[in-house]
């Protein structure tokens, strides 16, 4: 199981970055160029959609380098990185993989009660 979330983690900070490049640009260009009216308008909260878009992968990657080792340290960034992610972008046809990635990873790591080594991370 610890494999899987660091697996499921890798795959959604890698795919979440890509979505978090486009969400700061969306962001960026809008400021800069200003608003098309029915087109391309403005988020309600420029602060989180940026902060998601780099907090949120940062936390899945992390998360999933940590499973092996911390296994509930890892679990909970990976599901502070699925949290973000919804908080910042909603669940949509780009974000339903990392999300979904970081919520499987997440609940994997904790899951994973009984580690390799004698020693539990509870």
């Amino acid at each position: 199981m610890r494999n899987a979330a660091l697996t499921l983690g890798i795959i959604a900070g890698v795919i979440g970055m890509i979505v978090g490049f486009f969400g700061w640009g969306y962001t960026e260009v809008i400021n800069r160029f200003g608003e098309v009216p029915d087109v391309a308008e403005q988020v309600d909260n420029i602060g989180l959609v940026r902060a998601g878009a780099l907090l949120a992968p940062l936390c899945a990657i992390v998360g999933g380098a940590m499973a092996r080792s911390r296994a509930l340290w890892g679990g909970v960034l990976l599901l502070i990185s699925a949290g973000g992610m919804y908080a910042a972008f909603g669940f949509n046809a780009f974000t339903m993989f990392p999300i979904s990635f970081a919520g499987l990873g997440g609940v994997l790591a904790i899951a994973a009660g009984q580690p390799d080594e004698e020693k539990a991370h509870f």
